[in-house]
This record gives structure tokens, sequence and C-alpha cells, in this order.
């Protein structure tokens, strides 16, 4: 069974870790992994044109140091390891963008890493994890 597994990566070690797990994957069934880097971005309604302007400009160089910092040495560094390898990055809340993308690539499998969090921190501050296993549109794959 080929297909695209997406991997939503922060750079820490969980998501390496994840990203490992699923190039073996990938590897193996001849899949593909979509490296995807979620921005989070809060939508301000009341902006002068002045503040907006310099947001945006914000919003770009943010991207671009997302790109050559985190993106393109990640995937330099697992090219070559027997999957093909893309990425992507995009704005939102880290849970939705990742279904968004699985269902927009028809992905067959999300994978995360498990950032180490007590229950009682996931409760409070919100999981990205548990957000997924509820609404993801594809099995999701937490990885220790």
């Amino acid at each position: 069974m080929s297909g695209i597994f997406v991997v939503g990566f922060d750079g820490s070690e969980a998501a390496h870790r994840a990203l490992d797990f699923a190039i073996e994957r990938a590897a193996a069934q001849g899949g593909t992994v979509l490296i995807a880097h979620v921005l989070e971005w809060s939508p301000y309604s009341f902006l002068t044109p002045n503040e907006l302007e310099e947001r945006h400009k914000r919003r770009r160089e943010e991207l671009e140091r997302a790109e050559t910092a985190l993106m393109a040495p990640v995937v330099k560094k697992v090219s070559g390891r027997g999957a093909e390898i893309e990425s992507v990055i995009r704005y939102g809340k880290i849970a939705d963008v990742l279904c968004e993308i699985a269902k927009s690539k028809k992905a067959a499998q999300i994978f995360i890493g498990r950032n180490g969090h007590s229950a009682l921190g996931a409760r409070v501050f919100g999981s990205v994890a548990s957000a997924l296993v509820q609404t993801a549109p594809v099995p999701c794959t937490i990885v220790p």
C-alpha cells in the first residue's frame, strides 16, 4: 500500500522521531512523506492599513525563516532514505491545518510526535494530538 504520509513537524525531538517513523513506513510501502510545518497566526479584525502592511511583511519574513531554518535543512537531511520527500508550510491552527492537508492530498495517514506534556498540562493548554485523534480524516499515529 503506497500513499502520502503527512508528518506534523516543528523541529522538536518528538517531531524528528515521528518523521523517522513515517519515513520507515513510507519507504517500506513505496510512499511519499509530506513534512508539514504549521505557523499559528491569529487574525486581527481591526487593523489600520499601516498595521496590515506591517503584518503581511512579518508574515512573509516568518515564512522565509521557516523555510530556510527549519524545512530546507530537514528535507536535505532525510532525502535519499527510500521515500519521496515533500514539504509544505501553512498558517492556521495546527490540528485543523494538518487535517486540511491530509484531505487535500488524499493522505493515507498523519504522524506527529508526542511532546511529553503531562495529562494535566494537555487538558489545560490543549493538545494537537488530542484534537487530531478526534478530528483527523485518516488514521493518526502519535509517536512517543
